[in-house]
């Protein structure tokens, strides 16, 4: 998160953009009219830095913005040989790994949807996509837990075609972000970013775009306090 002294500043914007090269001010530019909260992946409990970095490198490529981490047992830190700076354009909130969390998650106005082959999930080409939602990915070898499970208000699964009965969870992560992307882009949702929320999302790749963003950006503001 970019500090709120940041926040809402057009005229950092504008310095910053003067910073940075033409062709990165216009990819920034054009990525944030892609990026959105509406899917919010959920990472209960992993273990395998490799897995947490091949979801956030998924996650960022097909332009979800948000990320919650649960953590018990286990710290999430994604392998940067795999999410080859991924987590860089992407913001992750850490939370522990319990119910409080689930319902802190549903306060934000998400319904909460369990990836997990269980008997009674709906194929994940059949879901229907009609409110924001937080989709759950349960920990390497174990899955979702039985709780989450119960808490969740409905559970989707990757139909299987072969004696395996599951997927690698990043993999399974980066088929579910595809067909999300695919559902979101056909979709007449109010799913993209509000005005405000794109420009201190610029704010924050400007500052990451330039050596010493931060220590620049806090100059600059002050600079206007004079």
């Amino acid at each position: 998160m970019i500090p709120e002294e940041f926040f809402n500043n057009l005229d950092l914007y504008n310095y910053l953009s003067g910073l940075i090269s033409k062709k990165k001010f216009e990819k920034i530019e054009n990525l944030v009219h892609n990026r959105t909260n509406y899917i919010l992946p959920i990472l209960e409990d992993l273990y395998q830095f490799r897995n947490a970095g091949a979801i956030v490198r998924s996650m960022e490529a097909f332009g979800f913005q948000s990320l919650i981490a649960l953590e018990n047992r286990n710290e999430f830190k994604p392998e940067s040989t795999v999410s080859r700076g991924a987590d860089k354009w992407i913001d992750i909130s850490y939370k522990p790994s319990n119910i409080e969390s689930l319902k802190e998650i549903k306060e934000m106005g998400y319904q909460l949807v369990a990836v997990s082959p269980e008997i009674n999930a709906i194929d994940i080409y059949d879901f229907h996509l009609t409110k924001p939602t937080a989709l759950i990915f349960g920990t390497e070898f174990k899955g979702i837990n039985e709780e989450t499970l119960k808490y969740a208000d409905s559970c989707i699964k990757i139909p299987m075609m072969g004696f395996t009965k599951s997927l690698n969870v990043s993999v399974a992560a980066g088929i579910c972000f595809y067909e999300m992307r695919k559902k979101l882009e056909v979709s007449n949702l109010n799913w993209h970013l509000t005005e405000i929320q794109k420009l201190n999302l610029k704010i924050k790749w400007a500052i990451k775009s330039i050596s010493s963003g931060e220590e620049i950006a806090f100059h600059y503001v002050k600079s206007l306090k004079k």
